[in-house]
């Protein structure tokens, strides 16, 4: 997910058996094209694969080109027919087209997605071909396991992103705060990212001290930048099997995120609930949570304010934990496929280590594997080492469940109760846990219709 765009997941709707999906510098290395590692095909009947994905911006789409001619040219009997789809269609048409039974062989999917096309049965278990040859130690555990569901790997990782504290370097030294450490191992606590906001905090001037999560906007969106908020006071959202929230969701921990949150707005009111366009460049906030894909945004839209000079980057703060959400688009092969092997061929050489560096280096991702990233200079040095050891250290999956748009929806809706209407955590956390538990008996009794 590198935009905010990238990482927000839009409604999934049932269909049939189905439930569909959402949507999102030179690196130092040459643009390379992936080894084989297997004897190539040999010259027998042709095989052809289809393979569909979201449209992305032109550096993605030709990334995508180099690989699928790369495939061909190293297994001349295989023969991949990419589709294109422009985010706007593409959740419609794949949901149809499975629920037709004329799904692509090969398909993009975002990793919120994953439970609900495993739960109907939609995907094509890929552990027993990730343990014969598709180098799982080269992948950090918790990223597998955004891609796992009821313990069988589902997709195949190709990229990664992740947020982090901005902050304003000249209103910090204009009050005499210290400044955070670059070390992604060595975070500020909530308590200290408080105390500087408040030092900074000047409503009469505009000046505001912390956006802490992004607003209150697209629920997948920002729900992305409140979960690792409830993970580092020691909460949870829902039950390890993505069944219900009951005992998660209105835990304490859970709870002490929550009003901590609420607290920025209502009782410290370091936090406002609108802001002008652009508040962090334009100096009115003293610090942000945001992506890696906000640097070049702001290098772009704003070379006056420099890194380093202007602003600087230091990891998530903690409470009693670090952590951040973790999944991006992936590559999924169909249940339906009549060539899951030579699909699999496609996949593991588009999210190997060398199809990670010729599409990475292409359009500046963060690739999943440890060996691909090691081979990007700027991605081990700062500041994009502070997502990259965040995400591979601290990184967590944001709630596998088959109602994932449900649950996104319900716990942006319980952020803004709490926060906005000011109501009472406990009550708005039972609604909440209600609207998410109903959710997944509803489509648990679709399944067996």
């Amino acid at each position: 997910m590198k935009k905010l765009s990238q990482i927000a997941v839009s409604a999934i709707l049932i269909g049939g058996m189905l439930a569909g999906c959402s949507n999102q510098g030179d690196n130092g290395a040459a643009t390379t094209v992936p080894k084989a590692t297997d004897a190539a095909v040999k010259k027998e009947e042709k095989v052809k694969l289809t393979f569909w994905r979201n449209s992305g911006n032109d550096s993605e789409n030709a990334a995508y080109d180099k690989l699928v001619a790369s495939f061909m040219e190293k297994y001349p009997n295989i023969s991949v027919e990419m589709t294109p789809i422009p985010y706007s269609d593409y959740d419609t048409k794949l949901r149809v087209s499975i629920a037709s039974g004329s799904p692509p062989d090969i398909m993009a999917l975002d990793a919120p997605t994953l439970a609900s096309y495993a739960n109907a049965g939609a995907l094509k278990p890929l552990t027993a071909y990730f343990k014969a040859d598709g180098n799982m130690d080269d992948i950090p555990k918790s990223t597998l396991a955004t891609y796992t569901y009821q313990n069988e790997i589902y997709m195949a990782p190709l990229t990664e992103s992740s947020i982090a504290m901005f902050y304003n370097k000249k209103l910090f030294q204009a009050k005499g705060i210290p400044l955070p450490s670059k070390n992604p191992d060595e975070p500020w606590t909530w308590d200290q990212v408080l105390d500087a906001a408040k030092k900074i905090n000047d409503p009469k001037s505009g000046v505001f001290g912390i956006d802490p999560a992004q607003g209150f906007n697209n629920a997948g969106a920002t729900a992305y930048f409140k979960y690792p908020i409830i993970w580092q006071f020691g909460g949870e959202i829902m039950s390890p099997d993505g069944k219900t929230a009951k005992g998660y969701l209105d835990s304490p921990k859970t709870k002490e995120a929550l009003q901590f949150f609420s607290d920025l707005y209502n009782k410290h009111q370091v936090s406002a609930l609108e802001y002008p366009p652009d508040p962090f460049p334009n100096g009115k906030l003293g610090i942000t949570i945001d992506g890696s894909w906000s640097l070049s945004y702001l290098n772009d839209k704003f070379p006056n304010f420099k890194l380093g000079e202007d602003y600087d980057i230091a990891p998530l703060p903690k409470g009693s934990a670090q952590a951040v959400a973790n999944g991006s688009w992936a590559l999924g092969i169909s249940a339906k496929s009549k060539y899951p092997d030579e699909a699999w061929k496609f996949v593991n050489w588009v999210t190997g280590q060398d199809g990670q560096k010729t599409y990475s280096s292409m359009t500046k991702d963060i690739p999943s594997r440890y060996s691909a990233a090691k081979e990007f200079p700027e991605l081990n040095q700062y500041p994009k080492n502070v997502f990259v050891v965040q995400n591979q250290k601290y990184g967590r999956p944001r709630p596998i469940t088959p109602v994932f748009p449900q649950m996104s929806e319900a716990v942006n809706k319980l952020f803004e109760e709490v926060t906005i209407g000011k109501r009472n955590i406990d009550t708005s956390t039972a609604e909440a846990i209600k609207t998410i538990d109903k959710a997944y008996a509803d489509i648990e009794a679709q399944k067996k219709k």
